[in-house]
């Protein structure tokens, strides 16, 4: 029997990729426009691209704020991804400050232009990295990167901007781009989220689909 997901469809995504990789997984897939019906979903998945302000003005405009913070409190499990991560957060530096959802605590920042030793890198950041412990060493045993720990793996990012949470137990996995950890992975409980995607990951991004339908 397949497991369904409600994929929200507030207009600032490439729902079609994020829906193929979720069927191609055994998902019954729900597109919703109207934000009364992430009430009734099991599994909720918020994708977002582009700018931080122009998805938050649209998830607000739409209804769909409320709607997500409510379902995030019932515990049920919900997947943010790329900008559907950053405006879980409080506020984005993005093109001047901008106010996000407010479940987690932290700021998105912008990814650094300079490797630590001061030389100049390329923003945003593009293409294949790999997935590195955080600071805090958070055993990835029994969330989202299961099964991943030792592997360094390898997944597909496209941003300029990334999360930086408040509370360091958030933070589930990073990635070193110039020699600055960059936070790739976040998971409080039943809430994951990753700035980079899964559905153009391979295989190692297929995995956490089947694990978050695991959930």
């Amino acid at each position: 029997m397949s497991k369904r997901i409600t994929l929200v469809d507030y207009g600032m995504a490439n729902l079609l990729n994020v829906a193929r990789a979720f069927e191609h997984c055994g998902a019954e897939v729900r597109v919703v426009e109207d934000p009364k019906s992430v009430a009734s979903a099991g599994r909720l998945v918020v994708p977002g691209v582009g700018a931080f302000k122009d998805c938050i003005d649209e998830v607000n405009s739409r209804g769909f704020g409320d709607a997500i913070r409510d379902f995030v409190a019932t515990g049920r499990p919900i997947f943010g991804i790329c900008v559907g991560m950053q405006i879980l957060f409080d506020v984005s530096e993005e093109f001047g400050e901008h106010k996000g959802l407010g479940i987690l605590p932290g700021r998105v920042r912008a990814v650094p232009n300079r490797t630590v030793s001061g030389e100049p890198q390329r923003v945003p950041h593009i293409g294949w990295n790999h997935l590195v412990r955080p600071a805090t060493g958070r055993n990835w045993r029994g969330t989202l990167l299961d099964g991943l720990d030792g592997k360094r793996p390898a997944v597909y990012f496209v941003h300029s901007f990334a999360a930086d949470p408040a509370d360091p137990t958030d933070r589930l996995a990073d990635c070193l781009y110039g020699g600055h950890a960059i936070c790739a992975a976040v998971q409080r409980g039943n809430l994951m989220a990753t700035q980079f995607h899964p559905e153009r990951s391979g295989e190692t991004g297929l995995s956490l689909v089947r694990r978050f339908l695991d959930v």
